[in-house]
Parts: C-alpha cells; structure tokens; sequence
C-alpha cells in the first residue's frame, strides 16, 4: 500500500506544477466557462483516472527505464517519432514556465524581483537532477499531501464563507480570458497537455515498480487525485471571482486574502510544486538523450536548465497562455494511443493465448 500511495503522490506531484497550484491553468481551462466549466473537471477527472493507470502500468510491464522505448513499442516507428517529438517539446517547454512561475511567486507574495525566484528555482532543480530516479520520486512524492490537503481545505472553507452566489460570480467567471474557445474542448485539451507532460515520468516511475498491479492502482489512484483537485481548485476560484481578477496566482491570493500566515505557507507549498515539475520535466528530458547518472547527462541537464533560465523571463502567465494550449493540441495523438493500446495487448494476448492452445 505504501508504494501504492507513493506512485499516486508522486504522479500528482508531477502534474501538479506552477499552473495547476497556482489556480491560473484552472481559470484559463475551467473557471473562465462558468457552470459549464464544473462539468468539463468531472470530464478531465475520468480521463486523467484512465490514462494514469494505463502509463503505469506500461512502465512496468516493459520495465522502462525512458519513455522512448515504450512510446515506439506501442505507437510504431512513424507515429512514434511524432509523439516522442511531442512529448520531448512538452517537457522543455513545461519546464520553462515552471522557472518562470517561481519568479511570479517572488514577485506577488514578496515583494521581490522575478530574477531571484527564477535564480533559486534553477539552482534548486540543477542540485537535485543530479540525484537518482528512485531519490527523484521520493523528493516528488513528499511535498504532494500538503498541497492536496491545502487545496482541499482552501476549497471548502472559500465555498462556506463567500458572501455572493455562483450566479453573480458567473459573468465575471465568464468574462476571463479562456484557454480555448469551447469547454469540452478546452476539458479534453487540459487532460491533453497534462498527460503529455505527466507521461515520460510516469512511464519511468511504473518501470520503477516491478509489481504491475501496484503500479496500475498506484497510477489509477493519481490520476482520480489530479481530477479531484481540479474540481476543487475551480470551486475555490469560481467562488472568489472578484478578489482573484488580474491576479497571476490566484489560488495564492486566495490564501493571502484569508491569512498573511497561510498565504505565506501557500507559496512555499507552491514552490515545492513548482519545484516538483521542474524536476520531474528536466530529469524526463535529460533521460530522454542521456543515460541518467552518467557525466554526460548531468552536464547536459545543467546546459538545458540554463538555457530554460533564459527563456523563463518572458513571463508566467504568458508562457501558460501560449505553451499548453499548443501542447495540448500535440498531446492528442498521444491519447489516441493510450486509449487504443491497452486493447491491442488484450487483443494480443488473446491471440497468444489461442496459439498456445492450438
């Protein structure tokens, strides 16, 4: 059970980065439809439940060690080389807004310039890259429960105490700039972008787990945990539509507005999460091209993050807005795949089975 909880917490932890903790994914992707965006969290929560266990449980029945080696197995060589090209742009391009989300927390909760978030966030993921796959998970899977319970409470505490309905915070909800145009698509696309993100570093944590039943539940338990914190993270942003408007970080302005003490709490919680992601995106990055714990791989981490640093200070919310929206779009054909293969593998299996019948 221990190793269970520990997938799942660590398979949280890696979805559950500077956008999702943060509330501005879930505005942009859920918050900004109104009611309608309620639905589209319990659409995400199935999804995410689904595709969760299904990469899991890959990982350790192929015993991974990079999701290359699965993600052509599955898909083939043509189809393979695109999603692995996909999943290759989604971890660069995810790790990126990760740095550039540890200045915003700086910048809103301190008082501070976005240079020295960006700075330590990238020492801190630098430091920590260079450690082994089963230490990563661990880092991962420890900072996880506190934001679940944050978020959670957060949530239920927002929705007792809101002094207007859901009904007067609708047109203003409805007023915030969108992700994507229509709410089911929107839905699907968040799952999209996720699970392109999620993918490489969960392919590698069921490789990790020799046991493939642990690993499915272990995936299937995250996935419904990603999906409950979406509805719960809309519900905390819906019901304070007001105070959260023009806010980077809505989530943490919520916090803040309710105690400077649990604001304070929130954003080092939230840049652990923060953290979290960007280690799991560089580390799925460097395993991609390098084998891990080599020379080369570390001094080809070091030479990506800082490339990262670079770029990070285009800005938090602009990179949210312009990367996952197109990454999820991308991601598409990798769920395509997820959906179809656990059937093509019955399908063999079956087939297996009646050979050595006959």
């Amino acid at each position: 059970m221990k190793r269970i909880l520990q997938i799942a917490s660590a398979f949280i932890g890696i979805v559950v980065g500077a956008g999702f903790a943060s509330g501005q994914e879930i505005l942009q992707y859920f918050t900004s439809f109104g009611y309608i965006g309620t639905i589209g969290s319990i659409v995400s929560t199935g999804l995410f439940a689904y595709l969760g266990m299904t990469l899991t449980r890959l990982g350790s029945k192929y015993q991974t060690t990079s999701h290359r080696e699965v993600i052509y197995l599955m898909s083939g060589r043509f189809l393979g080389t695109m999603v692995d090209y996909i999943i290759v742009f989604t971890l660069f391009g995810v790790g990126v807004v990760m740095i550039a989300g540890a200045g915003s927390i700086f910048s809103q909760q301190f008082g501070l310039s976005s240079f020295a978030g960006i700075t330590v966030m990238t020492i801190l993921v630098i430091l920590t890259v260079m450690m082994n796959v089963n230490r990563v998970i661990a880092v991962i899977a420890s900072i996880t429960p506190f934001l679940i319970l944050t978020v959670i409470l957060l949530s239920i505490y927002s929705m007792m105490t809101m002094d207007t309905s859901f009904a007067a915070m609708e047109p203003i909800a409805r007023n915030q700039p969108a992700a994507l145009s229509n709410w089911f698509i929107s839905a699907v696309n968040y799952v999209s972008f996720n699970i392109a993100l999620g993918a490489p570093m969960a392919l590698v944590m069921g490789g990790s787990e020799k046991n493939e039943r642990i690993a499915t539940i272990g995936g299937l338990l995250g996935g419904l945990g990603i999906g409950l914190l979406i509805v719960f993270n809309h519900l905390a942003i819906f019901s304070n539509m007001e105070a959260v408007v023009g806010y980077e970080m809505p989530i943490l302005k919520i916090a803040d507005d309710l105690s400077p003490i649990l604001g304070m709490l929130y954003s080092i919680i939230l840049f652990g999460m923060i953290f979290n992601t960007a280690v799991s995106m560089f580390f799925s990055f460097g395993s991609r091209f390098m084998k891990s714990e080599t020379k080369s791989f570390r001094m080809f981490i070091v030479f990506t993050i800082l490339t990262a640093f670079a770029l990070s200070f285009v800005g938090f919310t602009e990179l949210v807005s312009f990367f996952y929206p197109l990454i999820g779009y991308l991601g598409l054909f990798l769920i395509a795949v997820l959906i179809i293969v656990p059937f093509r593998l019955h399908k063999k299996k079956n087939g297996n089975a009646q050979v050595e019948n006959n």
